[in-house]
């Protein structure tokens, strides 16, 4: 796996740090984005040393094809794109949801995926061998909502869609696509679940986590198929945790 080059978006904390740590553990060589240099830079010293540290805002896409040119004049190639950079904004009721948080949530979470896909995508058609992956961070709430969640609802839903157009284009090149929707990974964007969270019957509950090493090595067992084998749809999730049935 030492000639394995991979993308992780949104490497500097939760998800994406441990899968990045996990992916370099198992040899992989890593270029790491997201917004801001230092908690990139200590994704790599836990682990990840010899990564590329790229802060990248995915939303702009400037700097996006500035990501993938670096990868490309580092490495040669690309094997892996982990699309995961989002966020889940502030819970909000839809009557009083702003425009501007809207807008703020499918910029990052929908055109940002957008975007890394479609520069993964270039790269790995034009490559030789040709071909690669690109693995997408859904959610389970692209099956099921969470109250006052319409943006960050609306947007994961829209990543499956995202997901199964890359899945069909990238046939003709050898270039997989395959989503993993996570629940409830414990992680600084989950902390409040073990406080308590709103339920769809409107008590607020504490929820069991998981631990997100366990989201990690998923995905990089996703990762490490052939190109010939794709996971199209992985759900990963705590538990316990109230998703299926009555919760």
């Amino acid at each position: 796996m030492s000639q394995q080059v991979a993308v992780v978006t949104g490497a500097g904390s939760g998800v994406g740090r441990a899968v990045a740590l996990e992916l370099a553990a198992a040899g992989w060589q890593l270029v790491l984005a997201g917004r801001r240099g230092e908690p990139l830079r200590e994704t790599a010293r836990l682990g990840a040393g010899s990564a590329a540290v790229v802060p990248t805002d995915v939303t702009d896409p400037a700097a996006v094809d500035a990501l993938f040119a670096e990868t490309a004049e580092r490495f040669g190639r690309l094997d892996l794109l982990f699309n995961n950079a989002g966020t889940f904004g502030a819970p909000t009721p839809v009557e009083d949801l702003a425009y501007a948080e809207w807008r703020a949530v499918v910029e990052l979470n929908l055109t940002g995926a957008f975007l890394c896909a479609q520069g993964a995508f270039r790269q790995m058609k034009g490559q030789r061998p040709q071909g690669g992956r690109i693995i997408n961070n859904g959610s389970i709430s692209a099956h099921v909502p969470r109250p006052h969640s319409i943006a960050y609802t609306a947007t994961k839903h829209a990543v499956t869609g995202l997901t199964r157009s890359l899945s069909l284009d990238g046939r003709p090149y050898r270039i997989a696509c395959g989503q993993i929707d996570i629940g409830n990974a414990a992680t600084d964007m989950t902390e409040a679940m073990s406080v308590g969270v709103r339920q769809a019957d409107g008590r607020i509950a504490a929820e069991p986590t998981m631990d997100v090493a366990d989201v990690a090595r998923t995905v990089r067992q996703m990762a490490e198929l052939p190109l010939e084998a794709n996971i199209q749809f992985a759900t990963v999730l705590a538990t316990a945790m109230p998703y299926i049935g009555r919760g």
